[in-house]
């Protein structure tokens, strides 16, 4: 049985955690080791498959590492994002790719960006049966109108405005909130005032739960690190090694040696050798 939504309400005050994975191997260990919540984020685009942004990743990149997560998986929440473009346009469109990772991905619930200019959207969206996660704050999606990947919410209006999409998004049905890239002050005052669970990245210690990039906390992309990360392990370099000592096995040909290797019966050799030298 997965880990429902019902489950996930139920961790308002409590501590949890929410990690990315984007592959069968990957996310059968995430399970493994106690994760409940499981994230094919759109970060995969950067992580995975090399691009630039975020706002760079499809639908049929969404579908394609979902389909193997679940694949891999029994007990925790699989949660899908809504990549860019695919729930802004029209609200017929955002629907029906929100049910088609629904149907077609079989993750549990969907989580999209956006606060109050959405939340007519989602309303609709959990009306129908389409469990949705919000995401505010520093929004990935909307990466080159910030500017960069900058911290929000640094005055009053601005953190005024996200707390306002907090509200927005409970009222509208919302069963839990991603709060990213926004100060502690922020997130705390938002947790306090919601009944459902924030979930926080770069967002400070009073979040409910906290979700973090899964390669930026094992060191498997070095290309960047994020302040709030935690790097518990470099595997980069972990791995690194272990290739560097497979490449020097091969070369002074100490693999594969007889463990690794089959062989013909005794019989069934001399035989090959007479017929073929």
């Amino acid at each position: 049985m997965r880990t429902s939504i019902t489950d996930i309400k139920k961790k308002k005050h409590s501590s949890f955690s929410m990690l990315t994975a984007y592959d069968y191997s990957t996310a059968k260990i995430v399970e493994s080791s106690g994760i409940e919540i499981i994230l094919v984020g759109d970060s995969l685009g950067q992580v995975v498959l090399g691009y630039d942004t975020p706002v760079m990743v499809t639908m049929d990149d969404i579908l394609h590492h979902l389909r193997a997560v679940v694949r891999a998986t029994s007990k925790s929440h699989i949660v899908a994002d809504m990549p860019f473009l695919s729930y802004q346009t029209d609200e017929s469109t955002a629907i029906k790719n929100a049910g088609t990772l629904l149907q077609k991905g079989n993750a549990q619930s969907i989580k999209l960006e956006g606060g109050e200019s959405i939340a007519e959207l989602v309303n609709k969206m959990v009306k129908i049966g389409i469990p949705v996660m919000g995401h505010i704050g520093l929004t990935p999606q909307s990466v080159n109108q910030f500017g960069g990947f900058k911290i929000q919410g640094k005055n009053v209006t601005e953190a005024s405005k996200i707390i306002n999409d907090a509200l927005c998004l409970e009222e509208s049905g919302a069963y839990s909130i991603v709060l990213e890239g926004i100060p502690t002050e922020v997130s705390k005052i938002i947790t306090e005032k919601l009944s459902i669970p924030t979930i926080g990245i770069g967002a400070g210690q009073y979040c409910d739960g906290q979700v973090q990039v899964i390669h930026d906390i094992l060191g498997l992309y070095p290309d960047f690190s994020p302040k709030h990360a935690k790097q518990y392990i470099n595997l980069s370099e972990i791995i690194q090694n272990a290739i560097k000592e497979f490449i020097s096995d091969v070369e002074n040909k100490s693999f594969p040696n007889k463990t690794n290797s089959s062989f013909l019966k005794n019989e069934v050799a001399e035989i090959m050798k007479k017929n073929f030298s």
